[in-house]
C-alpha cells in the first residue's frame, strides 16, 4: 500500500510508499479548542477526496474544478456564483469566519482502502478540519466511518447508495446528493406512462452498495407498477468488457434492460448492449428498451448516440433556468468553457453549505457544525427549497427525470428534463425499510 503526500492549494505530490496495514489512526487535536484540527486565525484546510483515477475519474475532475471555484468564491475571487443566490446571506466572500481558505486534494482511486488512506494523509498530515468528495458510495461510506472517528465533518460528494445516509449513517456525515430510492420513485411514472406496466426487466447491476441499492429500489418501483424481474447480475466495478453479461440477456425474455451502472461503467455497458442489438430487438411484442436510473451529462457525452430516447435521473442539470442554477453554470463556465456535471454542482453545494454552517455557529467546532446542518431549510442553490433533515443528515429536494434527447444542439445539450419530481414524492420517513440499522449516534469533534 502507498500512501500519499498532499500540498496545499491543492496540488498533489508523488507518494512515498510505507507497509503493513492501516494502525488505529491518530489526530491533531487541540486541548484548548477540543476538536480535531482546529484552525489558526489566518487560514483554514479542508481536503477535497475525489477519483482522480479509475472507473468515476471524469466525475472526480470535474468534482475538482467545483471545490476550486467554491474556494475562489468564498475568498472573494470572481463573481461570486451562488453565493449571491443562496437564501443564507452570511457568507461574504472573507473566507470562513475571517480565515482564508485553503485546500489539500488526494485521489480516492474509486476505491475504498485508498480513500481511506488519502482521507487519513489530509487529516493526519496537513490539518484538513473538514473532507469531502468522491463519486463511489463504496469510498463515501468509507471515509464517511474515517471521519466520524477522527472529529472531523465529512460532506459527501457524488454517492448514491441508499446506505450512506441509512444503515451507514454518521452523526459527522451529511449528503445533498438525492439516492437510489429517490431516483426510482421519480422515474416510476415516468416509465409507466411510456412503457406500460407490463414488462420483463432484465438488470446488470455494479457489485457494491450502490449498485446493491440501486437494484432493490428500482425494481421495488417498477414491480410495484406490475412489472416482472426476469433476472438480476452483478457486474465487477470497472469491468470494461461486459460482453459476458448482455449475451444470455438476448435469449432470457426481457425486453426491459436497466443497467444499475454509473461513470465509464455505464458508458461501456449502454454502448455494448447497442452494438448488440438490443435497442432494435421486439420482444413480447414490444420494442426493446434501456433504462438508466442514475444518470449525468458527462455519461451521456461519453456514450454519445446511444443516449439518445433512454431515460434515468439526476440531482441537477446545468440547463435549468432558476436563477442559482444560472449562476453556478456562468461562473463555472466562465473559468473553465464548458458547462458542470451534476457531480460539480454536488460538491460546490457542498463546500458553500459546510462553510455556511461554520459561520452560522461561529464555530468550526464539528459538533457546533452538526448543529448548524441539523434541520437546515434553504434555497437558491439550484434545487428548490432544501431540507437537511436532522434524522438521517439527508437533503430532501426536487428529482429530475431527464431522457437522452433525439438531436442535441451541441456536445453537451445530450440530456431534456422531461420531469421535475416534488420533494414531497420522493420522500421516505426515517425508518423506512430500505434505510433500516445503524444509528446515526453522535457528533463526534475529536476531543
Amino acid at each position: 500500500m502507498s500512501k500519499s503526500n498532499f500540498s496545499r492549494r491543492g496540488v498533489l505530490k508523488t507518494g512515498a510508499a510505507f507497509g503493513g496495514a492501516l494502525a488505529a489512526p491518530t489526530f491533531f487535536t487541540s486541548a484548548a479548542n477540543a476538536f480535531t484540527n482546529a484552525p489558526g486565525a489566518s487560514a483554514v484546510t479542508l481536503g477535497f477526496n475525489v477519483p482522480q483515477s479509475g472507473a468515476y475519474a471524469d466525475e472526480g475532475a470535474d468534482e475538482l474544478r467545483a471545490y476550486e471555484l467554491a474556494v475562489k468564491h468564498l475568498n472573494g475571487e470572481g463573481d461570486g456564483g451562488m453565493l449571491n443566490t443562496f437564501s443564507s446571506k452570511v457568507l461574504d466572500g472573507t473566507g470562513i469566519l475571517g480565515r482564508k481558505v485553503e485546500y489539500v486534494t488526494g485521489d480516492t482511486q474509486t476505491k475504498s482502502d485508498a480513500a481511506r488512506a488519502s482521507a487519513r494523509s489530509m487529516i493526519e498530515q496537513d490539518g484538513a478540519i473538514m473532507i469531502t468528495g468522491g463519486s463511489s458510495s463504496g469510498v463515501a461510506v468509507a471515509v464517511q466511518g474515517l471521519c466520524q472517528e477522527a472529529g472531523v465533518i465529512f460532506m459527501s460528494g457524488l454517492t448514491h447508495s441508499n446506505d450512506t445516509t441509512g444503515k451507514d449513517k454518521k452523526a459527522n456525515g451529511f449528503r445533498h446528493f438525492f439516492n437510489a430510492y429517490m431516483s426510482a420513485a421519480a422515474l416510476a411514472p415516468v416509465l409507466s406512462a411510456n412503457y406500460g406496466n407490463d414488462r420483463n426487466a432484465y438488470h446488470l447491476t455494479a457489485d457494491y452498495t450502490w449498485g446493491w441499492t440501486q437494484e432493490e429500489s428500482i425494481a421495488a418501483a417498477t414491480e410495484s407498477l406490475g412489472w416482472n424481474t426476469v433476472n438480476k447480475v452483478r457486474t465487477p466495478l470497472g469491468a470494461g468488457d461486459f460482453s459476458q453479461y448482455i449475451t444470455p440477456i438476448l435469449n432470457s425474455g426481457a425486453d426491459t434492460l436497466i443497467l444499475n451502472h454509473y461513470g465509464r461503467d455505464m458508458v461501456n455497458s449502454l454502448t455494448q448492449a447497442v452494438q448488440f442489438g438490443l435497442r432494435d430487438r421486439q420482444v413480447n411484442g414490444k420494442d426493446f428498451q434501456i433504462v438508466v436510473p442514475l444518470y449525468s451529462r458527462l455519461m451521456a457525452q461519453g456514450a454519445g448516440e446511444n443516449v439518445k430516447g433512454i431515460f434515468g435521473s439526476t440531482n441537477w442539470h446545468w440547463s435549468l433556468q432558476d436563477e442559482a442554477s444560472q449562476a453556478f453554470v456562468r461562473s463555472f463556465g466562465q473559468e473553465y468553457g464548458f458547462p458542470p456535471s451534476q457531480a460539480a454542482h454536488t460538491c460546490y453545494v457542498q463546500a458553500l453549505l459546510y462553510a455556511d454552517a461554520v459561520q452560522r455557529a461561529g464555530d468550526f467546532n464539528p459538533c457546533a457544525v452538526v448543529e448548524a446542518l441539523e434541520g437546515f431549510e434553504f434555497d437558491g442553490m439550484g434545487n428548490g427549497p432544501t431540507l437537511y433533515r436532522a434524522d438521517d443528515h439527508q437533503c430532501f429536494k426536487d428529482v429530475l427525470v431527464v431522457k437522452g434527447k433525439d438531436n442535441p444542439s451541441n456536445q453537451f445539450d445530450l440530456l431534456e428534463v422531461v420531469d421535475v419530481t416534488p420533494a414531497e414524492q420522493v420522500t421516505y420517513a426515517p425508518d423506512h425499510p430500505m434505510f433500516a440499522g445503524g444509528e446515526l449516534g453522535t457528533c463526534n469533534p475529536g476531543a
